[in-house]
């Protein structure tokens, strides 16, 4: 039965930021995690449009670059992969070039293709994107036009038997309607269903697969609505209202709307398990199977539709990973979320990696402490892309305007700023049994607060140095009467390929004298 619901009172939890060290538990874990569905290689075309051609009004593009990346069920498998998991994939490959090219990309990637199936004479599905300047011109699909062949499905699930008999924490079934996730699959897994823990469909119709109760499935709006044969809902904004004397947040409500209405209907069409609605620009919406829980939504950051694409393989793999991980589904809704964030800021088919997922998480939870571990992660995804990375540290203990205005000067050095806390026993040792005043957490919910500054975390020692030799700054900062010759980091930072900075010191700021005059009584 459909439930009557208004969008403004309907009972439903915002997700809320949750500590950027959740991304590494997914690689601590490192689930094993059996992809099965159809795999495909997505190219990539791009190059100037600066003129149209004389035979039709079309944009002509001038190739400057072709790139290609595992697609479909392969994507999701190299998500998978990249977020620290254990991948086995389970698919039919062509014996083409392309399928070639597939192989070795899903090999680059870390994924295990042991168990895919070759089918001979069958051509590898490809669909090709022709872009100029960030904008789609075209696309063009190539492969087979009938599904795998009777034996080639049948080997298909003898090897997701022979997968899932070697133990795993999730299986994850990519369908795309190509046919490798055919009614000969569906029975296998059917009777395989007690092996698998986790069960997890993300599929163009996935009524087909209701009979196996999966866990978890994760259709868009569309496939929700086809789902129960039922019209969808448009995307109209309204406002809903947030806490107590706090401004109403504003949500695009009549698909969410839509999804509470019909809760009963989805869940039972879907298997009795979870449903989790993707809403693209809107977000997701996780209406749980237990009728007691109270639904869940996210916000999406806003990206540009063409890079879009994929970002439903990346949050399904993402969600995947994090309860197979043994991540509670509400933290699980965050990452999935959060790695769908990442992928649509890039270009091309694209995947998450830890370190990227972690910065995302941490970018949203501003002054969180981060660990060491997670602090390199973030770091190597900075680097990876070219960013200049610039690290200073100190007490921070009671900020004061001093502080803030060298920090924006170091922030202006590079393209992130890692500020690195001393801890508080440290503090005492450099300052006095009666400082710090306020304890490392406080000191890094403060500075984390600070918009210049990107990264935050802490060390035990009375010197950065062993965190220097870590991060490899390329700029380290010091503020104060010093010259660079002066500090004991200076030789390891230039060892390192970085610089040493001096930046202006303000007087009569310090947190010494502050702190002096309170004791004293003095303003």
């Amino acid at each position: 039965m459909d439930r009557p619901v208004d969008p403004l009172t309907a009972p439903m939890t915002m997700i809320q930021p949750v500590p950027a060290a959740l991304a590494g538990h997914i690689a601590e874990r490192a689930p094993r995690i059996v992809v099965v569905g159809d795999a495909l290689l997505d190219g990539w075309l791009s190059g100037p449009a600066r003129r149209l051609g004389r035979d039709g009004p079309v944009p002509v593009v001038e190739l400057a670059e072709s790139r290609s990346a595992p697609g479909g069920a392969g994507n999701v498998a190299a998500n998978l992969a990249a977020l620290g998991a254990s991948v086995e994939l389970v698919a039919v490959l062509g014996a083409d070039t392309e399928a070639a090219t597939l192989r070795g990309l899903l090999q680059d990637a870390g994924v295990r293709i042991a168990h895919c199936v070759t089918e001979p004479g069958r051509r590898t599905a490809v669909k090709c994107r022709l872009v100029s300047a960030g904008q789609a011109v075209a696309r063009y699909d190539d492969g087979p036009d009938v599904p795998p062949a009777p034996s080639t499905r049948a080997a298909v699930a003898g090897a997701l038997g022979t997968a899932v008999h070697s133990g795993v924490d999730a299986v994850l079934v990519a369908d795309y309607g190509l046919g490798a996730a055919a009614a000969e699959v569906r029975a296998a897994l059917e009777a395989l269903r007690p092996k698998v823990p986790l069960l997890v469909v993300d599929a163009r119709s996935p009524a087909a697969w209701a009979r196996l109760r999966p866990d978890v499935i994760t259709p868009n709006a569309a496939e929700a609505a086809a789902l129960i044969a039922a019209e969808p809902a448009a995307s109209v904004t309204a406002p809903i209202p947030g806490p107590p004397h706090a401004p109403p947040v504003s949500r695009t409500s009549a698909r969410t709307e839509w999804a509470l209405h019909h809760r009963d209907a989805l869940v039972a069409a879907a298997g009795g398990g979870d449903v989790l609605v993707t809403l693209d620009i809107d977000g997701a919406l996780r209406l749980p199977g237990d009728p007691g829980t109270e639904p869940q939504f996210t916000t999406a950051r806003p990206g540009a539709e063409a890079r879009a694409c994929g970002a439903g393989d990346t949050f399904a793999a993402a969600y995947t990973a994090a309860l197979a991980a043994g991540i509670p589904a509400e933290g699980a809704l965050v990452l999935a979320q959060s790695a769908a964030d990442v992928v649509v800021d890039q270009d091309g088919t694209a995947v998450c990696s830890t370190g990227a997922l972690t910065a995302r998480l941490a970018a949203a939870d501003r002054g969180g402490l981060l660990t060491h571990r997670d602090l390199l992660a973030i770091v190597a995804d900075h680097r990876r892309r070219g960013h200049r990375i610039v690290f200073t540290n100190g007490c921070f203990d009671v900020l004061h305007r001093g502080h803030v205005a060298y920090l924006r000067q170091a922030r202006a050095l590079g393209d992130v700023l890692i500020v690195a806390l001393n801890s508080d026993e440290s503090v005492s040792r450099l300052k006095g049994p009666e400082r710090p005043v306020n304890p490392l957490e406080d000191r890094a919910g403060v500075v984390g607060a600070i918009d210049c500054v990107d990264l935050v975390t802490g060390f035990t020692q009375d010197t950065p140095a062993r965190l220097i030799e870590m991060v490899r700054p390329d700029v380290y900062t010091k503020g104060g009467d010093y010259t660079p010759q002066m500090l004991p980091e200076t030789p390891i930072v230039e060892r390192l390929g970085g610089e040493v900075r001096v930046l202006d010191y303000l007087s009569d700021h310090s947190t010494t004298a502050i702190v002096g005059r309170i004791r004293a009584g003095r303003p």
